[in-house]
């Protein structure tokens, strides 16, 4: 059995590959790009003779070698004949997000260029099934930025995401400059006492320790605490079983500086864990600043 890991990328054109690739470069991945399929098993017999040069090997498949697939079900029993277990990662995006991620950049898709974007996703994703099939993570980039793609990318070989993930964006917000229009979650946390009143807490945010500690140290934030924390411990694995990939989770305050900057900073190192990356974004932070 070989000690050299392998995985692979692929996916729709345009669900951010070319993200996720330089995220594994970044981890130190041997990274091979628009493989021919049928070239997979030779190149890992190279590889394998120049170990330990070669330790974590990445391959994206996809469809812009043609007949890339013609034999995929036997080129991937000969891998598995060589001793290799691939952790294939899978990235998708719905339908029209990948439409206008292709008319932003007016690229032509790679199947279809002459019938069109849409006619050509539906093709590469008949033509991607198999792979689907075989993916150990399918990651939804729908609503991902480059950032926290390349966070799932990196959690997932890492060995901190099993199947699908959930990436949770928790947000601090001033009601005063609107309630963000992608919360799947709103608390709002203006019942609190506020910093803003207390003169030397004011040119502060709830980033600094004497703000946070002032914050969270009221026994009205304690007990709401106890409780939100136990709301989202039952209901990010209630989302995760439903196939969600991303969360939003927005916490307002009047002006977005003080109280729900706080909370925010609390909760960032309570929810990640198995199967969840956080990503913290304090939206209205720097708004109110004197």
């Amino acid at each position: 059995m070989t000690a050299m890991r392998l995985v692979v990328i692929t996916g729709l054109s345009g669900s951010g590959k070319s993200t996720a690739v330089r995220a594994l470069e970044d981890e130190a991945f041997f990274v091979v790009d628009n493989l021919p399929m049928t070239l997979l098993p030779g190149l890992l017999k190279i590889l394998s003779e120049d170990q330990p040069t070669y330790t974590d090997v990445a391959v994206v498949l996809d469809v812009r070698n043609r007949a890339f697939l013609a034999a995929g079900e036997a080129v991937m029993k000969e891998v598995d004949v060589l001793g290799y277990t691939p952790e294939v990662i899978f990235l998708d995006a719905d339908d029209h997000v990948i439409q206008r991620r292709f008319s932003e950049t007016r690229r032509l898709h790679p199947v279809s260029a002459a019938e069109g974007v849409a006619e050509g996703i539906v093709q590469e994703r008949d033509s991607l099934s198999f792979l689907r099939q075989c993916a150990k993570t399918i990651l939804d980039t729908s609503n991902l930025t480059p950032h926290q793609l390349r966070s799932l990318v990196v959690a997932t070989v890492q060995g901190n995401l099993t199947g699908n993930c959930l990436s949770v964006q928790l947000q601090s917000f001033g009601f005063r400059y609107g309630v963000p229009a992608e919360s799947d979650i709103v608390m709002d946390v203006r019942f609190l006492p506020n910093p803003h009143f207390i003169p030397e807490l004011q040119p502060m945010s709830g980033k600094e320790e004497s703000v946070s500690r002032f914050v969270l140290e009221q026994p009205a934030t304690q007990q709401f605490m106890t409780h939100f924390k136990t709301l989202l411990a039952f209901l990010i694995p209630h989302y995760r079983q439903e196939g969600k990939n991303y969360l939003t989770i927005s916490v307002g305050c009047t002006g977005g500086r003080h109280r729900s900057v706080a909370i925010v900073e609390e909760l960032s190192g309570c929810l990640s864990g198995d199967g969840v990356v956080v990503k913290t974004v304090h939206r209205d932070v720097d708004r109110g600043k004197r």
